[in-house]
């Protein structure tokens, strides 16, 4: 178990760095997050409970991602894949899916994308960069919160 949040965190660095190196990242370490991910997620609270939040949190992130898709075709009338929201964006989203309950899941979620925008603004300031490197925050926010909950005393990310 200790082994699969250790690659996971390496793989939150690895994202973190070449997103918001190069606002590229490279494609596999995606699928090994979620595959990590989903399997610390799955041996914590046991199969049945763990299909069921994948479920709802793949059907909540297809929602929320085509409600996005919507908005910026028919209202701002822009491409949405690659010019509004990176595929390593969504690819990170759809990790981030299978590794926790629905209700963790929501509140990281939420405060990842909060945490991304407060980041971003002094890094617009001071690197003069122009898109935000969304899956490379959320990767440094949710590095920081696994790091957190393996401290002693620290309550589990998978407790409802």
């Amino acid at each position: 178990m200790f082994m699969l949040q250790l690659f996971s965190l390496l793989s939150y660095g690895i994202i973190a760095y070449q997103d918001v190196r190069d606002r590229e990242v490279t494609w596999i370490w995606f699928p090994l997050l979620g595959i990590c991910l989903g399997l610390v997620h799955g041996l914590q609270v046991g199969f049945l409970v763990f299909v069921y939040a994948v479920i709802t949190n793949l059907m909540l992130t297809s929602g929320i991602l085509l409600m996005l898709w919507a908005v910026v075709r028919y209202v701002l009338k822009k491409p949405f894949l690659n010019v509004s929201f990176g595929l390593g964006d969504l690819l990170f989203l759809y990790a981030m899916a299978l590794g926790f309950p629905t209700m963790t899941y929501v509140y990281l979620l939420v405060a990842s994308l909060l945490f991304s925008l407060v980041a971003f603004i002094p890094m617009k300031l001071f690197l003069k960069v122009n898109t935000v490197p969304m899956a490379g925050l959320m990767g440094l926010f949710l590095m920081a919160i696994t790091l957190l909950s393996l401290l002693p005393g620290a309550p589990s990310l998978y407790a409802y």
